[in-house]
């Protein structure tokens, strides 16, 4: 089994990016711990698409670490997403699964990568009721509904999306033996 961490966090602002460098170091220490093969990249640092095509090609578990820029992932994120998933073009996907002579065929289900699964640990100073509560900021669409674009995207190549781990507050108030103990019982749980 082989598993790719990706980092998309970048120094910028008040943004340090040293908590989501330790949650990714505690989710490659786990899963090397159940026989993953861990490979990593960090997106602010470099890559070459086609390599990380072959990461994600030979990986079945991919989980992005990332904080939350301006209600969304950064945009080094997006960056990286649009570069090496479009290069995946009758890898990752066939097309977007229509097709003239089968009406019965629906858009995004021409996805080849059904045997990964996906997921997000993301890191946001906004509290989780901004997230839950239906007068919160978010409106109680949940960390799920922010990121409903991501998941799309992933499930568009066939994977399956695994549940968020969120930490909150990471700013006004980081727990960060919390988010460590958290996070490893999320990855026990889902990978």
């Amino acid at each position: 089994m082989q598993a790719l961490l990706i980092n998309g966090s970048k120094k910028f602002g008040n943004d340090g990016t040293r908590l989501n460098g330790t949650l990714q170091s505690v989710a490659k220490e786990f899963l090397e711990s159940k026989g993953y093969k861990v490979l990593e990249t960090i997106i602010d640092k470099g890559y070459t698409p086609q390599e990380e095509l072959k990461k994600i090609v030979d990986s079945s578990l991919i989980i992005y670490q990332m904080p939350a820029w301006w209600m969304g992932e950064p945009w080094i994120v997006k960056k990286y997403i649009d570069e090496v998933y479009l290069s995946g073009v009758s890898i990752l996907f066939a097309n977007d699964g229509r097709s003239r002579a089968d009406e019965s065929l629906k858009y995004g289900s021409g996805g080849l990568a059904r045997d990964k699964r996906v997921m997000l640990s993301v890191t946001w100073n906004a509290p989780k009721e901004a997230f839950t509560e239906s007068n919160g900021f978010f409106e109680g669409v949940g960390v799920e509904g922010v990121y409903l674009h991501l998941r799309k995207a992933h499930e568009f190549c066939g994977m399956e999306w695994l549940p968020i781990f969120m930490c909150n507050d990471v700013v006004k108030n980081p727990q960060i033996e919390r988010y460590i103990s958290e996070y490893k019982a999320h990855l026990q749980r889902f990978c």
